[in-house]
């Protein structure tokens, strides 16, 4: 039986960062892959460019979470300065871009995976080893004895790169429900004829819950960053556990699709242009708001004639078109859960020290990642939690 001063599970950037950070501190350190290769999800990460993280200030990178209280001491023992420097140190830098994201100068996540690669050399790496069980004294599949361990088995998503339910149940650890995140929507209206059509900073809402972002329609339903945030939210509500079964669901979401104005500016401006540009066909007038591609299926959905003169649109259409522009409705069914990005829901934080990610309940075991009961909104904030979580796990169990 081999043995190791610490055997971390999972080769994703988490468990990664956990095995560098450890192999600093200890000499012999294993890192227990699944698949014939590290860093699966990483490489599919911001379309392949690896949108490493999100350059806000920590306090405001923090108020982003709803586990803010338990990620802090985590985002500041390892920040963003310090991850930069880890890369920088090898000769690759960074790039930034619309809403703090940031990616690699090359726009390359093989490159962010080969630079993490060249710091495992004092890591034992073993391929295509599927971790079955952890039993007492921590002897994993009866190969391998280790005075500790970290998990960094990740959540639920993209099965291909090794996660999966199963990873749950390798410790005693409790497990929140565990759900779907930051996923695309399937709706009942088909979508087709306005597939790629994309709508602009409009703000989408679901109960009390309301994200401003962009909207894409697919051939079976919504996707784009605004609705990707929104359906953390809306998972986070409904009632699920997919260790037990999925979602069924029947629900409404609200588009607004003039953020900018009020019903009454709104009220206003119709009722000056309705006189002033009286020979104006409606579906011309609406250019003025709306995604051109946008506004024939808008106006089919509505009921209103788009060749009708805006001087003979009588009050009660004036009202409907308001009323739609403000809160143009979609009924969803489902979640397209092939392309969820994260999971919410996993080991319950309620047992782990925040200070050092160990569990409280067996010492000597640690967490890091998507495993954890840790998700944020799109935009470098899970590789955030990724990095952070399992650095401060690395240097906790490797800490003599």
């Amino acid at each position: 039986m081999e043995e190791y001063d610490i055997a971390v599970v999972g080769g994703g950037p988490a468990g990664i960062m956990a095995a560098i950070t450890a192999s600093q501190n200890s000499s012999r350190v294993v890192l227990l892959e699944k698949n014939s290769s590290l860093g699966r999800k990483l490489l599919m990460t911001g379309g392949g460019r690896c949108n490493i993280t999100n350059l806000k200030p920590i306090k405001k990178l923090l108020n982003s979470y709803s586990q803010k209280n338990f990620l802090k001491h985590s985002f500041y023992t390892f920040t963003n300065e310090d991850l930069f420097s880890l890369f920088q140190d090898k000769g690759l830098g960074f790039i930034q871009e619309d809403d703090n994201r940031i990616f690699p100068e090359t726009e390359k996540s093989l490159d962010i995976l080969n630079v993490l690669t060249e710091y495992l050399d004092d890591v034992v790496i073993s391929y295509n080893f599927e971790v079955e069980s952890i039993r007492q004294g921590f002897i994993i599949n009866d190969k391998i004895k280790a005075d500790k361990v970290i998990i960094a088995t990740g959540g639920i998503t993209y099965p291909q790169t090794g996660c999966g339910m199963k990873n749950y149940s390798l410790t005693s650890q409790p497990i929140t429900d565990i759900k779907y995140g930051l996923v695309p929507l399937l709706t009942k209206r088909d979508l087709s004829d306005i597939a790629g059509v994309t709508l602009y900073d409009v703000v989408i809402s679901y109960k009390k819950s309301r994200v401003k972002g962009n909207v894409l329609f697919s051939h079976v339903g919504l996707t784009g960053p605004g609705i990707i945030n929104l359906s953390n939210e809306i998972s986070e509500v409904l009632s699920y556990n997919l260790l037990e079964s999925g979602p069924d669901f029947d629900i409404d979401i609200a588009v607004d699709l003039v953020p900018e104005l009020s019903r009454d500016q709104l009220n206003e401006r119709f009722t000056g242009d309705f006189q002033s540009k009286g020979k104006t066909m409606l579906k011309n007038y609406l250019k003025l708001f709306l995604t051109n591609r946008f506004i024939g299926f808008f106006l089919d959905e509505i009921g209103l004639d788009g060749e009708i003169q805006l001087s003979k649109i009588n009050k009660k259409s004036k009202n409907r078109l308001i009323e739609n522009l403000k809160r143009f409705t979609f009924e969803i069914d489902g979640f397209n859960s092939d392309l969820a990005k994260v999971t919410i829901g996993g080991v319950d934080l309620a047992n782990i020290n925040p200070k050092t990610m160990e569990s409280t309940l067996i010492p000597g075991l640690y967490f890091a990642g998507e495993v954890l009961d840790l998700h944020g909104p799109t935009g470098g904030y899970n590789l955030k939690i990724a990095f952070s979580t399992g650095y401060l796990a690395g240097l906790s169990a490797s800490d003599r």
